[in-house]
């Protein structure tokens, strides 16, 4: 990958993540909850994908945008534990049971907000009512708060059949960890990645920020450094963004001390060079990988998917998901749970799925689809696979969006190979812009929505 600054500064605009398309905004409320069930009904011997959304945290972290609820009172996770295992039953009825369960992934929050007696109910109960794996054939993982996580926690997640971690890091600088609330050691880290080795966990993803108060070139090499000695098998390095209009906590951290764009550029840049030199793959937009992970190898073998739990290496499978704000995705069909925690509990608590919202995709969203998730997973799109699969010509239908490439193709962002078909080709230069390139092909995009910047 080449660093160009010219095109950075002049693609550098704000723009979707692209976990699907249509992307989360296109979600209806108004769409008939009962043709979204309909929908999630019809029959497919499609593996399965879990994905558990706990959204507790005993602490808040200033710069935080998910959803999430703070508190202390750790009763109330046996309190969601039941939320969960009705919501289990009610989504088991809707699937065969003998449907393989690749993936399984719990995120927040703070999942580990969860105790062990709370999560050896919950797995039990999913291992009653859904096929998950044994002997690590499955990709099972959590995210972890360091701060939130025992060697005793850990040893039995992984005899529940976890076998894969992500540690929050975001910096080690304590500077930065104090302004933003969240104080964790590197000797902390270690000695978890220590346990976490010894107890064979398979992938342990770390996860930076950047763009957080106070942090510079230097001492983000610094935190880098303490990074790649722990050897983590994934990173992902993501840039902080600043909203707190949308996010109170935010308007904790001071303005005046975060880095500005050209430092968080440099920051960025870092970030690539310390850790493909280390040995890391860049994977695209802020993810790394090991060569040997399996991330890494699914995208070197052009089967690397993305789905709303980043990229991935089974976005084969139907996603079933669970608790609040948690998007399933069904075939061609986006349901998503409530965000309010009162609103998941009114329709768990009454026999209900507490669907919020939902999308079913036409025939253009889905042409749409292949075309964007192609270019951000492997860089590269032969039309000739869109065409025979759609019925269509590409350059005909894309008549007005090939008008954009060419202008992407005269900035050396994209390259385009003419012939029986167009292939499109992401250059070295274009791949930290590739949130750009797929935007060419987003038919709903708009000014209204506030979507962060690419880089």
């Amino acid at each position: 990958m080449l660093w160009n600054t010219q095109l950075i500064h002049k693609y550098n605009i704000s723009g979707p993540r692209y976990t699907s398309y249509p992307t989360a905004p296109q979600f209806d409320a108004n769409i008939s909850k009962l043709s979204l069930i309909e929908k999630m009904l019809l029959p497919s011997n499609k593996p399965l994908s879990l994905y558990f959304h706990v959204p507790y945290c005993a602490k808040l972290c200033y710069y935080c945008a998910c959803n999430k609820v703070i508190t202390s009172d750790y009763q109330k996770g046996d309190e969601y534990l039941e939320l969960l295992i009705e919501e289990v039953r009610l989504k088991s009825l809707m699937v065969n049971e003998d449907r393989e369960v690749q993936q399984l992934h719990f995120g927040g929050g703070t999942p580990t907000f969860l105790s062990i007696k709370a999560f050896t109910r919950l797995i039990n109960y999913i291992k009653q009512h859904f096929n998950l794996l044994a002997d690590d054939k499955g990709e099972y993982s959590i995210e972890v708060d360091p701060r939130e996580i025992s060697r005793e926690k850990l040893v039995a997640l992984r005899e529940l059949g976890f076998n894969r971690l992500s540690f929050g890091i975001q910096d080690f600088n304590k500077r930065v960890q104090t302004t933003i609330n969240r104080i964790q050691s590197y000797q902390l880290i270690d000695d978890l990645m220590a346990a976490s080795r010894e107890l064979s966990y398979q992938s342990i993803n770390f996860d930076l920020i950047y763009g957080l108060p106070y942090q510079t070139v230097e001492t983000f090499t610094e935190t880098l450094d303490q990074v790649i000695e722990l050897n983590p098998d994934r990173i992902s390095v993501f840039n902080y963004a600043h909203i707190p209009r949308r996010f109170a906590s935010q308007k904790l951290i001071p303005e005046d001390q975060l880095p500005d764009g050209d430092t968080k550029l440099a920051i960025l840049k870092l970030c690539i060079d310390k850790l493909t030199e280390a040995g890391y793959q860049y994977i695209g937009m802020d993810h790394f990988a090991k060569p040997t992970d399996s991330l890494a190898m699914a995208q070197n073998q052009g089967e690397l998917k993305r789905n709303f739990q980043g990229y991935t290496t089974h976005a084969n499978c139907d996603l079933l998901a669970f608790g609040t704000s948690a998007i399933s995705q069904i075939g061609h069909t986006y349901v998503q749970n409530h965000t309010a925690t009162k609103d998941y509990r009114k329709s768990i608590e009454s026999g209900q799925l507490a669907i919020m919202k939902g999308y079913v995709s036409n025939r253009d969203d889905q042409i749409r689809h292949n075309v964007i998730m192609s270019l951000i997973c492997n860089f590269e799109l032969d039309t000739s696979e869109v065409e025979s699969e759609f019925d269509i010509v590409f350059k005909n239908y894309f008549k007005s969006e090939l008008t954009e490439l060419l202008k992407l193709e005269k900035d050396g962002i994209i390259e385009l190979t003419n012939g029986p078909h167009l292939n499109i080709r992401v250059t070295d230069s274009g791949r930290l812009l590739i949130r750009c390139i797929c935007m060419t092909f987003d038919k709903y995009l708009n000014n209204v929505i506030s979507y962060s910047k690419v880089i």
